[in-house]
């Protein structure tokens, strides 16, 4: 275990875009918090405002994305706010948003790493324990393993795997998880999709705000979007910046090494759990 400062944001912030499956203008809002509040999100379209503590605890869904609830309220795509605010160890904030998602952006974190630095980072008075695993915690599933495994620091390790897709096949990637790499090699990796999975999710109601502005559409040996690639395995990054957005649901910092091969939101909440029920029995 090691000790550093609490830290929240300086002023406030916020962003607008469209929601990425309802299709709606939305607006998101970074407020500063005190000391131990924890990363809350808040429902200001709603009577009552309802806060939603950002923990594993409150997941309600993890078919497409991550969301979180209380009863009726709820927010959905959490994981890429999530994972920017880990990567720059944000830990207390109000996060407002008018709609039951966070505006898309271009499908990345690109646009919540911005918020951060516009609004600078602030110490608070307290300290926050930086917790240590003792031993490998994991999660697996037929095809699917996520493990933590003792490390100092904090690095994600991702296997994707799509052998059902020419242009994806295997990709790996591995990097420490640190303000500068995350902005620089992880942030700006957008979400994507098969081609064949579109109309499906289209039948679910879903991505009605999905487009080539915030996503990568691999169709048979074909990638559609604005830009090429931002890095050959950007997929795989991308996977990597799910997995740490989901992870930051344990609710508290910790060191270890994840190692991750074909896992997805219900796997990486899944093991979120395992590390706080870790943490919480000892």
């Amino acid at each position: 275990m090691r000790i550093r400062p609490q830290q929240t944001l300086k002023k406030e912030v916020s962003f607008s875009g469209v929601g990425i499956h309802t299709g709606k203008e939305v607006e998101i809002r970074f407020c500063g918090a005190p000391e131990n509040t924890g990363i809350v999100f808040q429902r200001m379209d709603l009577p009552g405002h309802p806060k939603i503590p950002a923990t594993a605890s409150y997941v309600q869904d993890t078919s497409r994305s991550t969301t979180i609830g209380i009863e009726k309220a709820s927010v959905q795509t959490v994981e890429h706010v999530l994972a920017a605010l880990h990567a720059y160890q944000i830990d207390n904030l109000i996060v407002q948003v008018n709609a039951g998602e966070p505006p898309a952006g271009d499908g990345s974190s690109k646009p919540f790493v911005e918020m951060i630095e516009s609004a600078g980072i602030e110490e608070l008075g307290a300290d926050r324990q930086v917790l240590s695993l003792e031993k490998p915690l994991y999660f697996s599933e037929n095809e699917t393993h996520l493990i933590a495994l003792p490390a100092e620091g904090f690095r994600v390790s991702y296997t994707l795997h799509y052998p059902e897709s020419l242009v994806i096949r295997s990709q790996y990637f591995s990097s420490p998880v640190t303000p500068a790499l995350f902005k620089e090699g992880i942030a700006m990796c957008r979400t994507f999709a098969l081609y064949e999975e579109i109309t499906a999710l289209m039948d679910l109601g879903l991505i009605r705000g999905g487009s080539l502005d915030n996503a990568i559409v691999i169709k048979g040996e074909e990638i559609l979007c604005k830009e090429g690639l931002r890095f050959p395995d950007e997929m795989a990054r991308h996977k990597a910046l799910d997995l740490i957005g989901d992870l930051a649901l344990v609710g508290f910092p910790f060191e270890a090494h994840i190692i991750a091969i074909r896992a997805g939101h219900r796997a990486n909440v899944a093991l979120a759990k395992e590390i706080m029920n870790h943490f919480a029995s000892q």
